[in-house]
This record gives structure tokens, sequence and C-alpha cells, in this order.
């Protein structure tokens, strides 16, 4: 499920980038930025690359009342292409698993912040680690984007309202699979959630494309927007909930 397409066009990093800083959070190394008195939350999870490369992301969906946290799930090793090691002993030392763990003391420190509801993006590889979380203890919305190893048993498990943004050239999440993703969460009354399927555009569209391209950039933004919509509406619901709930007792 991984392979080529999957590391297509790294991204060309800035450590420097961003407006936010880095703090240590639940024991990671972590980007964030915005104000957690917006009780709202939102975690990136990387895709295969230094989640350097999702720094600017999280300056916007800060900039739309949200606090966000960028995790270095990668430990400080991300993978770089012709280094001597291939993409698959790389995941043998990097497994989904072991971050979906690394994940949890995360999102206890961000509700340490009196965040009321919390929402997770998972990029490709981060997207495994998304869908772990989406289970009502740990998160109360998900975005999945170009997916990588998700399968249809991971999104029967999902508890939490979720959407899947994935592309029309995807050998690791082809469009015959998202609609099968979709088939499930149609089926899950109880979960709202939906799947998009981007036209001509490949996996890794939605932070690994060039900025001098405007259709790339457009097709990247919009993917971008409807993961902000969705956790607006979502995280939103839930905080309006809990004020509801703090008034009737």
């Amino acid at each position: 499920m991984s392979g080529p397409k999957c590391c297509a066009n790294p991204p060309t990093l800035n450590p420097t980038t961003g407006g936010g800083h880095v703090e240590n959070l639940g024991g990671l190394n972590t980007y964030v930025n915005g104000s957690p008195h917006s009780k709202l939350a939102v975690l990136l999870v990387s895709d295969v690359y230094d989640a350097l490369n999702l720094r600017k992301l999280a300056d916007k969906i800060a900039a739309a009342g949200f606090y966000v946290a960028v995790p270095d799930f990668l430990h400080g090793d991300p993978y770089v292409p012709n280094a001597g090691r291939t993409l698959q002993d790389w995941i043998k030392d990097h497994g989904t698993d072991k971050a979906f763990e690394d994940a949890k003391p995360v999102i206890q420190a961000i509700k340490s912040k009196v965040i009321t509801a919390i929402g997770a993006a998972g990029f490709c590889w981060g997207a495994k680690v998304a869908v772990q979380l989406a289970k009502r203890e740990f998160i109360q919305a998900a975005v999945l984007l170009h997916p990588s190893f998700v399968t249809v048993d991971d999104i029967k498990t999902i508890e939490v309202p979720t959407a899947v943004l994935g592309a029309e050239f995807d050998q690791i999440s082809p469009p015959a699979l998202l609609k099968q993703f979709e088939e499930v969460l149609t089926a899950k009354s109880e979960v709202d959630g939906y799947v998009k399927i981007f036209p001509k555009v490949s996996h890794g569209w939605t932070v690994r494309y060039n900025v001098e391209d405007k259709s790339a950039v457009k097709c990247a933004e919009e993917a971008h927007q409807n993961m902000l919509e969705w956790f607006a509406k979502l995280l939103l619901k839930v905080l309006c909930g809990a004020g509801l709930t703090r008034l009737l007792h």
C-alpha cells in the first residue's frame, strides 16, 4: 500500500517556516499556533515527510480561530528519498500503531489547556493515525486526506464524524476503495461523514504541490477549505452542546 506514488514530490523544507513556535506537548516536539482559549483544537498528523511541511497549513487553521498542534510523530527521523533506506524499511521503524500511542498523551496535553473539542486531520501515513484516533474518547471529528494504509475495517470502527478527501489518481487509496469507505460511512447513520474525490489530482496533492502551479494550488486550497469547514461545523457543534449542558446543570 506504499511505494513511489506515496512519496512523489517530496517537499522543500525550511525549519524557520511558520508563525507559531515549537514546544514539548505530551512528550513530543510540537509546532503550535493559535490560542487555547478558543476552546477548539486541531491536531495535524503529517505524512512520511517532516511535519515542517504542515506549518503553513497550521497557521491558516490557527488564523480561523483554532488552537493547532503539529507533533513530530516521526521523532526527528522523516523519510528522505534516495538516502540509502527504502520506504518499506523506514515504515518498519515508524509504525502508525506507535504514533497512535504517542498521540494519546498529546491529546491529553491539549485537553489540559481547557480545550472542549478536538479534531484530527491525517495526511497519507498520518491518516492511519487519525482513523485510529477517531473514537469518542480521543477526538470529536476527523479528516483523512489521501489516506495510506486505511482499510474498510478501519472505517467501520470510526465513532466520530469523519470526512475523507481523496484523489482521482491514487494507487494507494484508489477511487474504488474510497467508494467502499463512502458506503460504510453512509451506512453508519449514527456518525456523520462523507467522501470527496478530487478530479485530476494525485496522492499527496494537499501538502505536496508546486506553489507555482495555479491549478495545483487551487485544488490544495479547496481541500484545505473543506477540512476547515468540517472542523468548524462539527467542533462548534460540540462546543455549543457543552455550553448548553452546563446551562442545564
